[in-house]
């Protein structure tokens, strides 16, 4: 009889055991636990006099509108997929002065066309797999991505892998991703068959295009190597070191660039200067950048973030970007974030004003992007979150709102820009 109580003893434990083991399973932390749903639409406008698509001469002028949205979703309890979706709707002088000719109004760099090549619309999809330990002490992701313009196609892939150690206070995270876009040149008017000068106003010379090919190689190449290092110094610091080296080749030059000559006379048709030639820039790029970004703990109401980056490529341009982020809380639901930014770099070793480059170089741009200049930018973020998502809408509960503004200057050049966004974060409800 004994025997049998102990049995039967045993038994009830056994069950016993097996059921914790499997309450332990089903328990077990989460990588996410609901479908998160972030909507950001963005506002972006800008304006200068320093157009490369007019030979680093002319209007800048441009506005954009970018909706965008990404889905968490959890798979398991150790696996997410997360997919992003956006679209850009924008108008630009960039693109409707490729043809200056095709408004109604008469040809001139500081005037944006009215054809329908200035407006356009860039779509992009992508999607990342990440999968975590049971510890969580190790994370992989895999992503591919797709994009779309008038004159490109874009795919891409890649993938990191992330190790957490020291009790987690430390973390290791080795990333790689590849870019392969096919491109469909689109060249300045004046450079396209059936383009005839004397429809024009003209003055100046008649051989205006005397260096000109197109393009044979069409497509471009990105290959990114990043490793980033995280540590936690201490309860009111924490640091991360960032590492990105990239390496581009294919077409790097931008087709519907123009670029003249000071060795040439200028081609004058109505008030528009005719290009030389288009932008012409090595099939190689290989590029350095070296960041940190620290976090310091002030008090339970102030955190300072700051930033550093130096960059450094092949094409002679050194660059230092230095960043700051006050965010400051206000009571337990909302936060003001005032943030600066100081960028400077020097400029490209084929970088020409307009009008300064010369037929005989090897190559030329006059892409204001590629010179030297100073900027910065101000911005005031205001961020409202709700742990218990009060507000719902349908099945799910908004956790955050986050409203940015911010103000962009070049201090060597007349570029002004400003943007704005709004970005709404939503939780399953369960």
């Amino acid at each position: 009889m004994k025997y049998q109580i102990l049995l039967v003893g045993l038994l009830m434990l056994g069950i016993s055991m097996k059921s914790i083991a499997q309450d332990n399973t089903e328990y077990k932390k989460r990588v996410l636990d609901q479908t998160e749903i972030k909507v950001l639409s963005s506002y972006y406008s800008q304006d200068g006099d320093n157009l490369a698509v007019t030979g680093g001469r002319g209007t800048e002028e441009l506005t954009d509108f970018a909706p965008t949205i990404n889905v968490a979703i959890p798979l398991n309890d150790d696996d997410v997929l997360t997919i992003d979706a956006s679209v850009s709707a924008y108008t630009s002088a960039s693109s409707s002065n490729i043809d200056p000719f095709d408004g109604d109004g008469r040809a001139d760099p500081f005037v944006e066309s009215t054809g329908e090549s200035q407006k356009d619309n860039w779509v992009a999809l992508s999607a990342n797999y990440s999968h975590s330990s049971d510890d969580r002490n190790t994370i992989w992701n895999a992503n591919i991505s797709f994009a779309n313009e008038y004159d490109y196609t874009s795919i891409g892939f890649g993938g990191s892998y992330s190790r957490l150690f020291n009790e987690k206070n430390t973390e290791i995270q080795l990333r790689g991703n590849v870019f392969i876009d096919f491109l469909s040149p689109i060249y300045p008017i004046e450079f396209r068959d059936g383009f005839n000068i004397n429809r024009f106003d003209f003055v100046g010379e008649t051989n205006f295009a005397p260096n000109f090919t197109q393009f044979d190689n069409e497509n471009r190449n990105t290959f990114n190597l990043g490793l980033n290092i995280s540590q936690i110094l201490s309860k009111s610091i924490q640091t991360v070191f960032i590492s990105d080296f990239i390496l581009q080749d294919g077409l790097l030059s931008t087709p519907h660039h123009r670029v003249m000559f000071a060795d040439i006379e200028d081609s004058v048709a109505e008030d528009f200067t005719l290009g030389n030639d288009v932008e012409k820039l090595p099939d190689s790029r290989f590029k350095i950048a070296l960041a940190n970004r620290t976090s310091f703990y002030i008090s339970e109401n102030f955190i300072l973030r700051s930033y550093y980056r130096f960059y450094t490529d092949d094409w002679g341009i050194n660059s230092h970007t230095i960043e700051f982020e006050l965010p400051i809380k206000l009571g337990l639901k909302y936060t003001l974030y005032p943030s600066y930014r100081f960028y400077t770099q020097t400029s490209a070793d084929y970088f020409n004003a307009f009008n300064q480059a010369l037929s005989t170089d090897e190559y030329y741009t006059s892409d204001y992007d590629l010179s030297e200049y100073d900027a910065h930018q101000y911005g005031l973020g205001f961020k409202y979150y709700d742990p218990l998502t009060k507000f719902r809408v349908g099945s799910f509960g908004l956790k955050s709102i986050n409203i940015e503004f911010n103000q962009y200057s070049r201090t060597s050049q007349n570029f002004d820009a400003f943007f704005t966004s709004i970005g709404l974060s939503f939780s399953a409800l369960k």
